[in-house]
């Protein structure tokens, strides 16, 4: 089984929102048996604190269920738990080192490297532009399991 790890900084929007795509795009493919996806947060800002509501919402106007979940901060455990680990952006990457090092077995990536751009995903709760971000990751999500899978 693929297991896979969304992160960004807080984990109540982009990492959760491309955990939510993911999931709907596996469980519509019928690959649930071989896709595991969660998300979370390089900082603890917001642990605890459900998906903001403009996510939500963006969510379920496309018609992608977002389950009640609470914000949690990566551990370094995660790097052996999970098969790939993708950050949203730049800073997350940076973050991220401090729970999988040098990244030994080349697990880390950047979002939008999916769809062969080399750059973040912009952050809604400073943008505001959540279908932006929607769409980011929906073909983000779309190519790579296209990729790995």
């Amino acid at each position: 089984m693929m297991r896979i790890l969304f992160v960004c900084h807080g984990n109540i929007c982009r990492s959760p929102m491309a955990e939510f795509i993911m999931k709907d795009m596996v469980q519509k493919r019928g690959l649930s048996d071989k896709v595991y996806v969660e998300s979370c947060a390089t900082s603890c800002e917001e642990l605890g604190n459900p998906v903001y509501p403009p996510a939500r919402r963006e969510l379920e106007s496309r018609g992608v269920k977002c389950e009640h979940r609470g914000a949690r901060r990566m551990t370094v455990a995660d790097y052996d738990r999970f098969d790939r680990i993708v950050a949203m952006d730049e800073q997350n990457l940076r973050n991220m080192r401090n729970f999988v090092g040098s990244d030994p077995e080349n697990k880390v990536s950047l979002m939008m490297e999916w769809s062969g751009e080399h750059r973040g995903v912009a952050d809604p709760w400073y943008t505001g532009d959540f279908a932006k971000t929607f769409d980011d990751i929906s073909r983000a999500c779309n190519d790579m399991l296209g990729q790995i899978l």
